[in-house]
């Protein structure tokens, strides 16, 4: 791409959102299942891939993850808290499913030619940016590790939508019943205290989690709940969309096409293995199967807390199962990385 052809569109925030518009438009013309997020995902990840200044600034992204959090937490009713003993049943088999999926893919990493370290950290199933900088603390390689951990969170946001799709029929998902406008729009004015207030008490996810907490009790109490229009939702999902797909900056095409079966392969092990466990979280506490599975999806919380929103899939369940995730895995993983260090023979 000629120099300052990059440029021509205005900054990299509207050139990002005006190639996500275009990604939904043409997504929603198609008729694909979550449009407004895989559309413009889709576009800005080819627009990055191909060498545009793309970006969605960290402030911005993290203030629509608020909004997801809010949204999230006016789902709590009495009779999903009257559900929560169940909890723990699921939460046991997934924390067995993350650890038998880390096992199995690290495995494929490892006949790729991953050094054990870098295996294992690619093979997580979340908590990606720990996941990286663990893995280079402990003597792996940062540069695969985000590479695995980057088109796994791709590859599962492109596989799982068509598979809801399929399951639910033409209408991808239960049906939200949105408001026809904006109720309690107050909540979002929350947020530029809740999120630092999350940072500063270092709960993971901050800008989604503490957001989600407080709407939840809000919510749960009867005291007020964030409802958003159809219209309202499109455009969380159009930045949303448009900030993970402009995240992987610097993925060329060709490392793209070095990695990517190599990663395929890693994706659909770790799907199938906890599509497994999600069946057994199904027959044991009567879950729905198709919230089961996003419960135990091996993606990013922020990722997959969207599409359980944008689907109308349990997203409260759904959060708590991807937090439970990513403090066990911020718990062992240091651990972890003790023992396969002590593990690897001394540089010659």
């Amino acid at each position: 791409m000629a120099p300052g052809m990059t440029d021509r569109w205005g900054p990299p925030l509207l050139r990002s959102l005006m190639v996500g518009t275009v990604g939904g438009v043409l997504a929603a013309h198609i008729g694909l299942p979550l449009a407004w997020m895989l559309g413009p995902l889709v576009a800005n990840l080819a627009a990055s891939i191909g060498g545009a200044r793309v970006a969605v600034p960290e402030n911005l992204r993290l203030a629509f993850l608020g909004v997801l959090g809010l949204v999230l937490g006016s789902r709590m009713t009495p009779e999903l808290v009257a559900r929560l003993v169940d909890w723990p049943i699921s939460g046991a088999l997934l924390l067995a499913g993350v650890a038998a999926s880390t096992s199995v893919v690290a495995a494929w990493f490892r006949r790729c030619g991953f050094d054990p370290v870098t295996a294992w950290f690619s093979a997580a199933p979340g908590a990606m940016t720990a996941m990286i900088m663990m893995g280079e603390a402990s003597g792996g390689d940062p540069r695969r590790v985000a590479i695995s951990q980057s088109l796994r969170i791709i590859l599962v946001l492109l596989i799982l939508p068509p598979l809801f799709w399929l399951y639910e029929g033409v209408d991808g998902g239960r049906g939200d019943n949105a408001a026809p406008h904006f109720e309690n729009l107050w909540l979002i004015a929350m947020l530029p205290l809740l999120i630092p207030l999350g940072n500063r008490l270092r709960i993971p996810t901050a800008a989604l989690m503490l957001p989600l907490v407080v709407s939840g009790l809000l919510s749960g109490f009867g005291v007020a709940s964030l409802r958003m229009p159809d219209w309202g939702m499109n455009l969380m999902l159009l930045v949303l969309g448009c900030a993970i797909g402009s995240r992987f900056r610097g993925l060329s095409l060709s490392l793209l096409r070095r990695h990517l079966l190599e990663s395929f392969v890693a994706t659909l092990l770790s799907l199938l293995i906890l599509a497994l466990f999600a069946e057994l979280v199904h027959q044991a506490i009567e879950v729905p199967r198709d919230v089961a599975l996003m419960a135990m999806a091996p993606g990013g919380i922020g990722e997959l807390a969207i599409l359980a929103v944008a689907l109308n899939l349990d997203p409260m369940f759904v959060a708590f199962h991807h937090l439970l995730r990513i403090v066990a895995l911020m718990l062992v993983a240091p651990l972890w990385a003790k023992y396969l260090t002590r593990r690897q023979p001394p540089a010659p």
